[in-house]
This record gives C-alpha cells, sequence and structure tokens, in this order.
C-alpha cells in the first residue's frame, strides 16, 4: 500500500492575520495563526481540516496524533474531500489512530476513487486483489486498477499486466500484459521491467530475445533490485544474449547476494566452489551457502552439508 505524504496545503502564514500580529510584538505569530487555521477549520473549511490532520499526522508544528488527524481528515472527508477521505482510509488500513477495519478503509477509499483519486483506485484494486473488507474479486480488482492505470499509475500499471499475464479477472492476455508491463517499465518500475524482461528471456507474448531481456534486466538491477540482479548473473552465467562471462556473473550474483537473495547466495557458493569467475575457495563457497541455507534455501543447506 502506498501511503501519501502530503505537505500542508496552506501555510500558517498565508491567512491574513500578519497586520493583527505586527501590531502587538508580544503576540507570537504562529500561535496567531494556529489559532486562526482552527477557527476556519471548526467552522467548516475542509482544506483546513484536511491541513490539521496531515499536521498530527505527520507532527508537523504539532506533537504527532494520530486520533487527532483522524478527526480532523473525518470532518473533511465527510464534506466530500477526496485527498481527506483516501488518507481516512489509510488510517483504517493501517490501523493508525483507529482499530484496524479494512471495511471502513474500503469506503472511505470508495468515496475518493470515485472523485478519480488515483491512489484510492488503486489501493481499492489492492483490496479487492486480497479479499481485505470484502469478497475476494479478481475482475473488481482489475477494473480499480484500470481506472488508476488510465491515470498514469505505475503500481496500477505493473499490477494490471500481473492480471493479464496469469489471466486473472481477465482472459489471459500476454500481449496487453506486455503493454501495461512496459508502461510501468517505462516510469522505472523495477519490477515491471524484470517481468517485461521475462517475457523477452522465455519469448511470451513477443520472439524471444535475450539482448532486450538483458537491456531490462540492467534497468532494474542498476536501481538495486535484488532479483534483475540475480538475472542478470544468470544470462551472463549461460552467455545468453552476452558473451559467456562468469567473472560478470559473479559480480552481479555478489550485488544480489550481498542484498540476501538466497539463489544468488547459492549460486555465489557454486561458484566459489567450482572456480568459476573467482578462484577457487571451499571455505567460501561454504560461507554462501550457509547463508542461503540460513535464508531457506534448501539447496544452500543441501550444499554446506557435503562442504563439511
Amino acid at each position: 500500500m502506498k501511503t501519501l505524504l502530503k505537505k500542508m496545503m496552506v501555510a500558517l502564514l498565508a491567512l491574513g492575520i500578519g497586520q493583527a500580529a505586527l501590531a502587538d510584538d508580544t503576540l507570537n505569530v504562529g500561535e496567531v495563526a494556529q489559532k486562526e487555521m482552527l477557527q476556519l477549520a471548526e467552522a467548516g473549511d475542509a482544506e483546513l481540516q484536511f491541513s490539521l490532520g496531515v499536521m498530527y499526522e505527520h507532527g508537523e508544528g504539532v506533537r504527532q496524533d494520530y486520533a487527532e488527524a483522524v478527526r480532523w481528515y473525518r470532518k473533511a472527508a465527510e464534506q466530500g474531500y477526496a485527498e481527506a477521505q483516501y488518507n481516512l482510509g489509510l488510517m483504517y488500513d493501517q490501523g493508525q489512530g483507529v482499530r484496524q477495519d479494512y471495511a471502513k478503509a474500503m469506503q472511505w477509499y470508495r468515496k475518493a476513487a470515485e472523485q478519480g483519486h488515483v491512489e484510492a483506485q488503486y489501493n481499492l484494486g489492492v483490496m479487492y486483489a486480497r479479499g481485505q473488507g470484502v469478497r475476494q474479486d479478481d475482475a473488481e480488482a482489475v477494473r480499480w486498477y484500470r481506472k488508476a492505470a488510465e491515470q498514469g499509475d505505475s503500481d496500477a500499471q505493473y499490477n494490471l499486466g500481473g492480471m493479464y499475464y496469469r489471466g486473472q479477472g481477465v482472459r489471459q492476455n500476454y500481449a496487453k500484459a506486455m503493454q501495461w508491463y512496459r508502461k510501468a517499465a517505462e516510469q522505472g518500475d523495477t519490477y515491471a521491467q524484470i517481468s517485461l524482461g521475462l517475457m523477452y528471456e522465455k519469448g511470451q507474448g513477443v520472439r524471444q530475445n535475450y539482448k532486450e531481456a538483458i537491456n531490462l534486466y540492467r534497468k532494474a538491477a542498476e536501481q538495486g533490485n535484488s532479483i534483475a540482479q540475480y538475472n542478470l548473473g544468470g544470462m551472463y552465467y549461460r552467455g545468453q544474449g552476452v558473451r559467456q562471462d562468469y567473472a560478470k556473473a559473479v559480480r552481479w550474483y555478489r550485488k544480489a547476494a550481498e542484498q540476501g537473495q538466497a539463489e544468488s547466495q547459492y549460486n555465489l557458493g557454486l561458484m566459489y566452489e567450482k572456480g568459476k569467475g573467482v578462484p577457487k575457495n571451499r571455505k567460501v563457497a561454504k560461507e554462501w551457502y550457509k547463508k542461503a541455507c540460513d535464508n531457506g534455501l534448501q539447496q544452500g543447506c543441501d550444499a554446506y552439508r557435503t562442504l563439511d
């Protein structure tokens, strides 16, 4: 789930009260501004109610207080303020300031989503996909992902691509999966880049193209995605789309392994055990096998025992 971190929409000192504060140099301008803001918010200014909610949620100029944030978000949300409806949904979703309640989170997300709020549309899709606060419904998840995806939300584009890829809520369609993965990938979404790369590697919905797969894996790998680093290491190890290069395979496996990626830890152990791309070193191999084992990979456990 994404959390909306939004700065105050109305600056405290932009309330037209500077003149009054300057008339008495014993007054604190900030205190006067805050009082004026509270008065306007209590009088029903939805924008200021929302801003106060943000302040209390994030401790901006006030002591952090989730319950008070909820109170102000609710006031604005009940007036139809979409940002407040979305944030109130988040508070229920995460159990901040209120008891966690997915059904109420859905209620407020829906109100914001129906006004075109993109993050609310995405979150509504996630909750339908997971069956949180509502009966699980892939078709409804697809519907809400699509609304957000068409507004350019990369997470929704990636998830919608996944629904087409797996045939969940829609008929399986690799071409449409690629279309949505590509839109997200072009925005820098590393998981979309990986998914698109896998489709090129396997020839799903497109002619098999190892070089394009490598190009996509590299984009994600250079952003630090450990799965992409593992995949890129595998391409160098097998010589697919590039000249076989064990040293480069080791380099990418190591980057992923250092992030705790178990398969890369195992492969790095194997490279040290066999002396591929690195000098043969059973001790170091055993260390990497142990790390893979500790991360739940049975192959790592088995390999570790063989070197005892």
